[in-house]
């Protein structure tokens, strides 16, 4: 089972007594920060992880099916999340 939106709403929902509707609007919420901020920053939640966009470089590609045919594939901004210690340690 993966751990959806509306499942984490559920369980926050439980722990806090409150509707399933508030702690949905809560996690949005909260999502749609880390999304608006990190177009400029990084933004790091501490003991949980860093989230931020990268650019890739520019580099040649090759066709899988004609392996002689090359392209250059566009440097693009990539978003990353890498994680704190702590966590690395509980999930480790």
């Amino acid at each position: 089972m993966s751990l959806t939106k509306r499942n984490i709403a559920k369980k926050i929902s439980n722990e806090l007594n409150k509707p399933t509707s508030e702690s949905l609007f809560l996690i949005n919420s909260f999502i749609n920060i880390i999304k608006s901020n990190s177009k400029k920053n990084k933004v790091k939640i501490n003991k949980f992880g860093t989230f931020e966009y990268k650019k890739t470089p520019e580099r040649l590609g090759r066709d899988p099916k004609n392996p002689k045919k090359e392209y250059k594939i566009k440097s693009f901004k990539r978003f990353v999340f890498k994680s704190a210690l702590e966590l690395k340690k509980i999930i480790n």
